[in-house]
């Protein structure tokens, strides 16, 4: 008889994978129908139960009737219903040393994928929204908290700590990412608000001596505003000049005691005071030494002083090392702030009618677009018919039209009408037409092609200030913009008052430009219009005599009045008053800048009220997200590039960037754009990417539970034998005309016979690849290979066909490793 295999289950993982199940056992969700049960709900099942237990405590327990004719208050308290809850909101969000290192927590980066984990998992399907929620809030504190143990310990090993003869620690290295202390201090404790423990808000200074390269002490000195630091205590045993082996752990190497977490508040000055971030140049500090203001977690500094009041020792006068990490990764508490915000926290209607501005490129590729639908063109002059198109789907205006309610056919017409969409002028000058801004990036470019005024455009996050444009989008670039705007603006309305010869400087103020435009300039418009109206044989000397602005459009090109025919010559009478009319709308949306006088208060107002189209990464929406709802920031579409390489919970936090608006959300439209089929979100754990399926984007998701997509199926950026490459990856991928029929599509690379090749690179002197560090692979003779050919093709290039184009040629790495040796090398 065979023997029944046995599975192996760790005792490690008994009691977390207990709590599991007895959690999901009372989940609010019903056990029949499978829906999320309302708080009114919970309570009476609960009632029911707690009933029933006395019942049979009645029946059955003689000893434990007090306890069966108590009521249901006195037997299950406020305290225990809210233990769930107070462990969340109380829980210290940045990770200490008894859970980095804890692999019964946090497994190694090796797993065989054989055993259970007591760890949730990320599916297709959720129970509630607070499930959904839960399991991402563990599993992206328990991914954060893997990266800050490998980054901790990669510092580590840098510093190289040493114990010194007299029992200090001596740093015998370097790191680019860490540094010593050299003086630590908590300045401010505040007091807990009511109904807390911890204290409101905990501050420390700590001053470090940045006696390093130019580059690297920039980088300490641009540590802004809510970045994550960790402060570090080591008391290694090992003595000077002892060597570390980066492949063993480096808690016992190095002996590192405490791992605290804190948020920077700002660098302090010369007088000890915050440097505010703002439009102005940082002041230029003296010497080597630079002091930053913390914040640290209150919960964490209770946890610690409590341990301290019981004899142990005081973990804030220990620390001797403070480590950031790379913007780009350190993001974590803001998106754990953020769940737990909406823990404790109906599709809207359709649009009948879109302008789709430039997506199509003529009546063909928009019939090809929407199979199986009628298309209606409301011109009959085929000329007209050139984009951009305004796009009516009638199905959903016709179900507007009867209340929402669905029509009565078997099966509805599928109809679209189509209508060219004309930019109307907005003045005589040619300026006035849309043009190309040099812009944010390619997005903003097609942005501003589209007649949006540069004003209503502004970048947010790390990446405003590395903008490689000549116009500035950050929040004080656009309000150096809008006052530089205001003043421009105020000189036109200074010389239409000359012109009109009425009023008196009305260019010194928005508001007295208001008024000068509703008691003078409008009031001589209609003068215009009626006197048009009256005159019955449309004559085309009416326009050209009565109108009032002659003296101010001196300087637009002539004649201004062409004198062709009566319509022509109105439709030029009324782009003139658009463009006078648009002067004083623009000078109305700036007037609040003249009330308010600090950069801060006009960068919120211009976030508010001005900008229309804001860029901002994920990271910088999570980290950013209470401000923005308590500014009252509000937005109606969304718009996320390159969403199949974004954590799921990541991409969810944008959708709740504000409040509801009457119990309802104002968001209209999310529009996702990517690619399942590339590479996935980067999850360096493994148990976390595979075992809990972490590494699967709402992207995907959506697409697996087989939401309507619409997938591009032809692509434009390399020549199809390189395509050929991976085409195999996707159902059906074809290529635009422009890849066989542009030049440099067709032409051979100079230097290059074939389209691709792949090189072997033999070992030399027996050296292959080396890993002188974690993750940092490096090849030397693959390096030189790559940067000599760089250098002649580069040579080849300056001589070609293709001389003065930019961004020709580029050179890839697959490793960090290999990246820096090829700039080494170059």
């Amino acid at each position: 008889m065979l023997e029944q295999p046995k599975v192996g289950l760790s005792p490690l993982h008994c009691t977390p994978l207990l709590n599991m199940l007895k959690f999901y056992a009372r989940f609010e969700i019903s056990d029949e129908t499978g829906d999320p049960m309302t708080d009114r709900d919970m309570t009476l099942q609960h009632y029911s139960r707690i009933t029933s237990l006395q019942k049979a405590a009645f029946s059955k327990f003689p000893d434990l009737r007090l306890f069966a004719l108590a009521n249901v208050a006195s037997v299950d308290t406020r305290e225990s219903l809210q233990k769930h809850f107070e462990e969340l909101n109380t829980m210290p969000l940045y990770p200490t040393e008894e859970v980095i290192w804890d692999e019964n927590v946090v497994p190694t980066e090796i797993y065989s994928g054989e055993n259970c984990l007591a760890l949730p998992k990320l599916n297709l399907q959720f129970l509630t929204l607070h499930d959904y929620l839960l399991r991402n809030f563990n599993l992206f504190r328990l991914e954060s908290t893997y990266e800050i143990r490998q980054d901790i310990e990669d510092a580590v090993y840098r510093l190289a700590p040493w114990r010194a003869e007299d029992g200090s620690v001596y740093f015998g290295g370097w790191a680019r990412m860490a540094h010593p202390i050299t003086s630590f201090a908590v300045v401010e404790v505040a007091k807990p608000n009511i109904g807390e423990k911890a204290p409101s808000c905990v501050r420390a200074d700590v001053t470090v001596t940045l006696s390093v390269r130019n580059e690297i002490k920039y980088e300490w000195e641009s540590l802004r505003k809510h970045d994550v630091c960790f402060l570090i205590t080591v008391r290694p045993t090992q003595g000077i000049g002892t060597k570390y082996d980066y492949r063993k752990s480096m808690v016992e190497q190095a002996s590192i005691v405490y791992v605290r977490g804190c948020e920077v508040e700002g660098m302090l000055d010369a007088s000890g005071r915050v440097i505010e971030e703002g439009p102005e140049p940082r002041p230029e500090l003296e010497g080597d030494s630079r002091t930053f203001r913390l914040l640290l977690d209150p919960n964490q500094y209770r946890l610690d002083l409590d341990n301290a009041s019981k004899g142990n020792e005081d973990v804030y006068e220990t620390f001797n090392i403070v480590m950031r990490r790379k913007p780009k990764e350190n993001n974590f508490k803001a998106v754990l702030e953020t769940i737990r915000e909406l823990m404790n926290t109906e599709m809207p209607n359709e649009i009948p009618t879109l302008d789709f501005n430039d997506t199509f490129l003529d009546m063909e590729h928009l019939r090809n677009s929407f199979p199986g639908y009628e298309i209606r063109v409301q011109t009959d002059d085929p000329r007209k018919l050139v984009r951009p198109f305004k796009v009516t789907f009638e199905n959903v205006l016709r179900k507007q039209q009867n209340g929402g309610e669905p029509m009565d056919e078997d099966e509805p017409r599928k109809v679209i009408l189509v209508e060219p969409h004309v930019q109307p002028k907005r003045g005589p000058y040619l300026s006035n037409e849309p043009k190309n801004n040099q812009a944010l990036n390619q997005l903003f470019e097609k942005v501003a092609e589209l007649d949006v005024d540069e004003r209503h455009l502004l970048r947010l996050g790390h990446g405003e200030e590395a903008l490689q444009t000549d116009k500035d989008f950050s929040r004080y670039g656009r309000v150096n913009y809008v006052l530089a705007k205001r003043l421009e603006l105020l000189e036109r309305v200074g010389r239409l008052q000359k012109t009109l010869e009425a009023g008196e400087d009305a260019g010194a103020t928005c508001e007295l430009a208001h008024h000068f435009h509703v008691y003078h300039v409008r009031p001589r418009w209609e003068t215009f219009l009626a006197k048009c109206a009256q005159d019955q044989t449309k004559s085309i000397e009416t326009i050209s005599k009565e109108f009032p602005f002659h003296e101010f459009f001196d300087d637009a090109p002539k004649p201004l009045f062409p004198g062709k025919s009566y319509e022509e010559d109105m439709e030029v009478a009324q782009s003139c008053y658009r463009y006078i009319d648009h002067i004083f709308e623009e000078l109305e949306e700036f007037r609040a800048f003249e009330l308010l006088r600090s950069g801060l208060d006009r960068s919120k107002y211009l976030l508010v009220k001005e900008a229309k189209i804001i860029a901002m990464t994920c990271t910088h929406a999570a980290l950013k997200r209470s401000e923005l709802v308590q500014m009252g920031f509000k937005y109606d579409n969304i718009l996320m590039e390159e969403s199949a390489q974004i954590l799921e919970i990541e991409t969810f936090i944008p959708l709740l960037l504000q409040n509801p608006q009457d119990g309802r959300s104002r968001l209209k439209r999310w529009i996702m754009i990517g690619d399942h089929h590339q590479l996935p979100p980067v999850v360096k754990n493994m148990a976390f990417q595979k075992y809990c399926n972490m590494e699967q984007s709402l992207f995907t998701r959506m697409v697996r539970l087989g939401v309507p997509y619409v997938e591009l199926d032809a692509q434009g950026r390399a020549r199809p034998s390189i395509c050929n490459l991976y085409r195999w990856r996707y159902l059906a991928l074809g290529d635009l005309g422009h890849v066989t029929r542009l030049p440099e599509y067709r032409a051979a690379n100079a230097g290059l016979r074939y389209d691709f090749q792949l090189i072997n690179v033999d070992d030399f002197n027996g050296a292959g690849e080396t890993e002188p560090s974690p993750y940092f692979y490096q090849t030397n003779e693959v390096s030189e290979q790559l940067v000599t050919w760089f250098h002649k093709l580069h040579l080849l290039y300056c001589w070609s066909q293709f001389v003065g184009t930019k961004n020709l040629l580029y050179l890839r790495c697959e490793f960090n490793g290999r990246e820096f040796l090829c700039l080494m090398s170059g």
